[in-house]
């Protein structure tokens, strides 16, 4: 009877840690996040200007993938040296958001067949 309290006692005691363990996992992996959300901020404020940086916000209030993907290719630009020191400006930034959005637009056809629709038609009463 001993042994199966002392079991018990060690499985709640493990089951503890394991949450402890995973309490500190979550809290790194959050702390790692919001380090990750500071550089971001940071690189993008360094080369943006304010009406380029105020438009970006705007994006991402309506669309907010759309302005993550703009804010990843902003900061590659920035990374590989492809802004050569100089800020983005909000024309620029327009023309980058055009080539994204004629890059992933998808187009739409619609096939209408005329031989199928003169097929049912409401005139048999």
């Amino acid at each position: 009877m001993a042994d199966d309290e002392l079991e018990a006692i060690r499985s709640r005691r493990m089951a503890e840690l394991q949450q402890q363990g995973q309490g500190e996992g979550a809290a790194k992996a959050a702390e790692q996040r919001s380090r990750e959300i500071e550089m971001k901020n940071a690189i993008l404020g360094q080369v943006l200007e304010q009406s380029a940086r105020t438009r970006l916000n705007t994006i991402a209030v309506a669309k907010p993938e759309k302005a993550q993907m703009i804010e990843s290719i902003i900061i590659q630009m920035a990374r590989t040296g492809q802004l050569q020191g100089q800020k983005l400006t909000e024309e620029r930034l327009k023309d980058l958001l055009e080539q994204v959005n004629n890059s992933t637009q998808k187009k739409t056809t619609v096939k209408f067949d005329r031989r199928r629709a003169h097929m049912d038609s409401d005139e048999d009463f």
